[in-house]
This record gives structure tokens, C-alpha cells and sequence, in this order.
């Protein structure tokens, strides 16, 4: 690390380092992600750098042309969209793409924050629903750009993140299916403790109030985003002769699930059962029969990402939040409701 170079820093880092009661190698240690620094030391140091709102200066030379996309997992069809959305970003500013895999879907794993540290990327694109304070602060203090994809939708507010109307996608999908006559419609959201699964619920209360519906709590399931899921939570709503006339989805992923469950208990779609999705992935087009499905702006969102990430310093946008709309796409999964 190249201190000498400026002298605002040296200074910076000469007080952090003698109110830390540590030396200036070990401050330099925590700034670049070294790992030879006891837990303690380091966030004593974090806290510091942070108070006095110091941020390291790198010189253009020193910065690799990267944009690194971090995921906690990248099986899911929509992780393509997001990575096609970051490559098309790249391309333009001839940049490559790094593909990290880490941690949960809330947080990534505090073992990638070393790598990234070293590996100085242009900025970061973070599919998560938050990010630990000791990440922010040392992204941050090593002047690595980071924003998040947020799928929750409940971004920290002091974090730059892109996302969508997933309220209005749910009450789109739903107003879709009573609109075609149907009374007793079903929802797979997505897991219960992801913002973004409960405000597509929310949207599908919403329309069935609108319809003067009552909402059957025996008709709400909560899934995981999956193929499996979907189909597992499909087969128990069509259980029993009181089964329901249509399926709201919360992910395209689930309603493959859901046409698999239907084709397992001989029911047509949409004859027998209309099914809406989630995302406009490319491969809804393509299911039997083509899936009708909320188009949720996957690659657009990913550009927007890194374009937030590239943009020149603008204290004022630290914390902008970008939210994108979403609309129905009607193929063929649903039907209108014959009497």
C-alpha cells in the first residue's frame, strides 16, 4: 500500500494507528484483507478507519478491471439474467466479470471479503438482502464500490441497491386470474423470512380484496424459489376435492413445479388449472404449455447494478435505491373460468 503518496492519508493512518495502539503495518494488514490480524485488532482498526471516514485513494493503475457479482448460489436460471445484465455492463467498459459463490441468501461468508480485498475489482454486485457492518466498512475503507441486487426488498438504507415492484408484480399475477373468473386461487410465495415473498403475498391479498374474495389461509404456501419446492407445495394444495382452480407462483421455478404436480395428478393446464409465475426467465416461454408470468426485470436490473457501481463519486447517491417495474406477460397457463 502506497501511503507515502498522499499525505492526507499518511496522516489519516498514523492517527487511526496510534488511537488503535497498534502500528501502521497492522493498520495497513486490515486494509488489505490480511489475514494475520486477530479478530479483535481488526475491528477495533474497522471501527476507527471508519469514524474518521477514511477512504483509501487507489491509483488507477492498481485497479484490475473487474466487476465481481457475488451470488450464494448460482443453480437458480434467474442467477444467468443477472450475470448476462453485469457481462453486458462489463463488455462496454471493457471489464471482466467475476463470478464469487458465497454465504446465504442474506449475507455473504465473511472468507470472501480477504479475496475480494486483494483482488481490488472495479466494484461489487451483491445478490443479498444485507450486508454484515464490518464488510461495508471495509469495502468501504478500501474504496471498493459495492450494490447490492436486493431480493428481499429491504435493503439497509445506508446501501446502494437495485430492485423491483414486487407489491404490484403480486397484485398483477392475482387481478390476472380473477379477472378470468377464478375464486379460489393459491399462492406458493417464496421463504417466509425474504421481503420480497411476503410483499408478492401482500399484492395477491390485495387483488383478492379487490374481487371481494376471502383469502383461504389453507390456500398460502410458503416455498423456497425451487422446481422441488414448488412441486412439493402444488401437491398439497391439490389434495383433497376442494382443490384450487389456479396457482399463483412465486418464481417460474416454482410454477415448473406446479405443472409437474398437475401433469402427476392429471390435470390439464390450463383446462383444469391456470398457473402464473414469477421472473420471465427465457425458459418460461418454453415449458407446456408457455407459462404466463410477472416479467421481473433480471438483466436490467444487473446493468443498472454496475452502472451504479461505475458512476464517478457522488456522496449524494451513496445510498440511492433504484426500484424497477414489473408486468404481466400472458401466454398460455391460464384460462377463463367456465361456470
Amino acid at each position: 500500500m502506497r501511503e507515502d503518496d498522499e499525505a492526507s492519508g499518511r496522516v489519516t493512518l498514523a492517527a487511526v494507528a496510534k488511537e488503535a495502539g497498534v502500528s501502521m503495518p497492522t493498520v495497513s494488514k486490515v486494509l488489505n484483507g490480511r489475514s494475520d490480524v486477530s479478530r479483535a485488532t481488526r475491528a477495533k482498526v474497522e471501527k476507527l478507519l471508519d469514524l474518521h471516514g477514511y477512504r483509501r485513494r487507489v491509483q488507477p493503475a492498481a485497479r484490475y478491471p473487474l466487476i465481481e457479482i457475488v451470488f450464494h448460489e448460482l443453480e437458480s436460471v434467474w442467477a444467468m439474467e443477472l450475470i448476462r445484465g453485469v457481462e453486458n455492463v462489463a463488455k462496454e467498459n471493457r471489464a471482466t466479470v467475476v463470478l464469487t459463490e458465497s454465504g446465504t441468501r442474506h449475507t455473504p461468508d465473511p472468507d470472501w471479503l480477504p479475496g475480494v480485498l486483494q483482488r481490488r475489482p472495479l466494484g461489487v454486485v451483491l445478490v443479498f438482502s444485507s450486508l454484515p457492518e464490518d464488510i461495508k466498512r471495509q469495502l468501504r475503507a478500501a474504496a471498493i464500490p459495492f450494490v447490492v441486487i436486493d431480493p428481499a426488498g429491504d435493503p439497509d438504507p445506508d446501501v446502494p441497491s437495485v430492485g423491483s415492484a414486487n407489491w404490484a408484480g403480486g397484485l398483477a399475477a392475482t387481478r390476472h386470474l380473477t379477472e378470468r373468473g377464478h375464486r379460489r386461487i393459491a399462492i406458493i410465495t417464496g421463504p417466509n423470512d425474504m421481503l420480497c415473498s411476503l410483499a408478492r403475498l401482500d399484492g395477491y391479498r390485495s387483488a383478492m380484496a379487490m374481487a371481494g374474495l376471502e383469502v383461504d389461509p389453507r390456500l398460502t404456501r410458503f416455498g423456497d424459489f425451487h422446481v422441488q419446492g414448488g412441486f412439493e407445495r402444488a401437491m398439497e394444495l391439490l389434495e383433497g376435492p376442494d382443490r384450487p382452480t389456479a396457482i399463483f407462483a412465486g418464481s417460474d421455478l416454482q410454477a415448473l413445479g406446479v405443472l409437474e404436480a398437475a401433469r402427476v395428478k392429471g390435470l390439464r393446464v390450463p383446462e383444469d388449472l391456470s398457473v402464473v409465475g414469477y421472473d420471465d426467465v427465457p425458459l418460461a416461454q418454453w415449458s407446456s404449455p408457455p407459462l404466463t408470468t410477472v416479467h421481473q426485470p433480471l438483466r436490467h436490473m444487473a446493468e443498472e447494478a454496475s452502472r451504479m457501481l461505475l458512476r464517478p463519486d457522488d456522496p449524494g447517491a451513496s445510498a440511492q435505491r433504484i426500484e424497477l417495474a414489473t408486468h404481466l406477460v400472458v401466454r398460455q397457463s391460464t384460462a377463463v373460468l367456465e361456470d
